[in-house]
């Protein structure tokens, strides 16, 4: 039994249909429909390839290209981080985060062995205002925060739109709107005391979010992103 919503399936399967014809791809042993679900499946369980391909009736080579083919599709239809801030600015503030989604070490594993975290993953960076706006793009796991959110654009979108960015010590020295949590030893200076109160524990408070909300792009029920985004 699949633990995610029938309208979740039809969306995802109505994107599968819309890059197959996009592909002009031939024939398939699974409709779009069980194509979804096999990807959903994949993602929800963290089952393996040859796994979920058997509970389907197809080989694990066949459910790698399906899940493939799918996640190219979510990661078009999904928004970059100028899109995801349309109706927010000057006056308005958002978080932005990192969190390590652990994978299986592969030969080449270096680049993608996090210090922070000390295991194998891949770096997404989450941005939500109280509902996940927008997932970056995976890159591997050796990414530092303030290097992949630079990389993926959030921090200029935010800049270009004047929005104000609540991160946590990671993206110390980054500059432009971000505000990290003041190290000082001395008193607060008066720039930071508007930041008192819940919008200043964000970051804090969004840490212990951000890993459910990595969960939320694999399961595709972000609010306005999903894999890939970016």
């Amino acid at each position: 039994m699949l633990d995610v919503p029938h309208e979740l399936v039809e969306h995802v399967s109505w994107l599968v249909h819309a890059r197959r014809r996009e592909l002009n791809s031939p024939w398939r042993k699974l409709g779009c429909f069980k194509q979804a679900l096999l990807v959903l499946a994949h993602l929800r369980k963290n089952e393996t390839f040859a796994q979920v391909g058997a509970g389907f009736g197809v080989s694990g080579a066949a459910a790698w290209r399906y899940v493939d083919e799918t996640l190219e599709a979510l990661a078009t239809w999904a928004p970059g981080p100028h899109e995801a801030l349309v109706g927010l600015g000057e006056g308005d503030f958002v978080i932005v985060d990192g969190t390590l989604i652990p994978t299986d070490r592969i030969r080449a594993d270096e680049p993608y062995y996090s210090q922070k975290h000390k295991k194998h993953g891949m770096n997404v960076q989450v941005t939500p205002d109280g509902t996940p706006l927008w997932f970056s793009r995976a890159t591997p796991g050796r990414t530092h925060d303030l290097t992949a959110a630079r990389a993926h654009g959030i921090v200029q979108a935010c800049l270009t739109r004047q929005i104000l960015i609540l991160a946590d010590r990671a993206y110390q020295g980054a500059g432009a709107t971000i505000r990290t949590p003041y190290c000082g030893h001395h008193e607060l200076p008066e720039h930071y005391q508007q930041y008192r109160g819940p919008a200043g524990n964000a970051p804090g408070l969004n840490a212990k979010r951000t890993s459910h909300l990595a969960c939320s792009i694999v399961c595709g029920r972000g609010h306005r992103g999903a894999l890939g985004a970016g």
